[in-house]
C-alpha cells in the first residue's frame, strides 16, 4: 500500500505534464516513428543493393565466357558493375579487378586512374592497401621512380600490418638499389626476409642480400671470429 501511495503523486505529475504537452508529444512521437521507418528502409535498400552488386560481380566471368567463348575478361565488364552499383563494396572490388586487368595489359595510366578512383570512393575499404600498391606499381612501370618510391613509402607508413607490405618493401628496395642507395635497400630486404621468411619474396630478399654482401661488404658487420667467446690461451713459463 505504501508503495502505491508514493507512486500516485508521480503518476499525477506525469499525467498532468502529458496533458499540458499532448500536442508536441504526439508530433514528436510521429516524427520518431517516421525516422525509424526511413532508417529501416535505407538499411534494407543498402543490404539489397549489396547482395545484387555481389551477384553481378560474381557473374562477370561466366557471362563473359558465354558471350565471347574466351577466358580473357575485359576491364569494361567490371567497370560496368562499378557504375551500376556505386559505393557498394562489390563496386570497390570491381574497380580493383578492372585496374588489375588494365595493368596486365600494359595500360598503366588507365590502371592508375582506376586505382585512384578506388582510393577516392572506398576510403574505408580493407582493400585500400591493394589500391595504394597498384598506384605505386603503375608509377614504377612508367619509369617514374621517385614518385613510385614516395607511393611505396606512403603505403608502408600509413598501413602497418597490411598484407601488401612485403611487396611494397621489396619493390622499394629494388628502386633504392637502382638509385645506388644500397644501405636503404639492405634494411628493406632484411625486413621482408624477417616478415615473409617462408614466402617467395623472403627467398628473393635473401638472394638480394647475398648480392649486396658481395658488392658492398662494408654494409655488413664482419662475422665474429670463431672461438672469440672462449678464454684467451695463456703460455705458462716453466718453473
Amino acid at each position: 500500500m505504501e508503495s502505491t501511495v508514493e507512486q500516485l503523486p508521480i503518476l499525477h505529475t506525469l499525467w498532468a505534464w502529458f496533458d499540458a504537452n499532448k500536442k508536441p508529444v504526439i508530433v514528436g512521437t510521429a516524427i520518431v516513428g517516421v525516422a525509424a521507418l526511413i532508417i529501416s528502409f535505407v538499411v534494407y535498400h543498402r543490404n539489397a543493393t549489396e547482395v545484387a552488386a555481389s551477384e553481378a560481380l560474381s557473374k562477370v566471368p561466366m557471362e563473359h565466357m558465354r558471350a565471347t567463348g574466351g577466358n580473357t575478361i575485359s576491364a569494361d565488364a567490371y567497370l560496368k558493375v562499378a557504375a551500376t552499383y556505386p559505393k557498394s563494396a562489390a563496386a570497390g572490388r570491381a574497380l580493383l579487378q578492372a585496374a588489375g586487368i588494365l595493368f596486365t595489359e600494359g595500360k598503366y595510366p588507365e590502371a592508375k586512374a582506376q586505382f585512384e578512383r578506388f582510393r577516392r570512393e572506398h576510403a574505408g575499404s580493407p582493400f585500400m592497401g591493394q589500391a595504394l600498391l597498384g598506384i605505386a606499381s603503375c608509377l614504377n612501370a612508367q619509369g617514374q621512380s621517385r614518385e613510385a618510391m614516395t607511393a611505396y613509402k606512403e603505403l608502408i607508413d600509413r598501413r602497418p600490418g597490411d598484407s601488401t607490405l612485403a611487396q611494397a618493401r621489396f619493390a622499394l628496395a629494388r628502386l633504392h638499389e637502382a638509385q645506388n642507395e644500397p644501405d636503404k635497400a639492405r634494411s628493406l630486404y632484411e625486413e621482408v626476409e624477417r616478415t615473409d621468411a617462408y614466402g617467395s619474396l623472403g627467398d628473393e630478399s635473401r638472394m638480394r642480400l647475398e648480392d649486396l654482401r658481395r658488392s658492398h661488404p662494408n654494409l655488413f658487420a664482419p662475422a665474429a671470429a670463431a672461438g672469440s667467446n672462449s678464454a684467451p690461451f695463456k703460455v705458462v713459463a716453466p718453473q
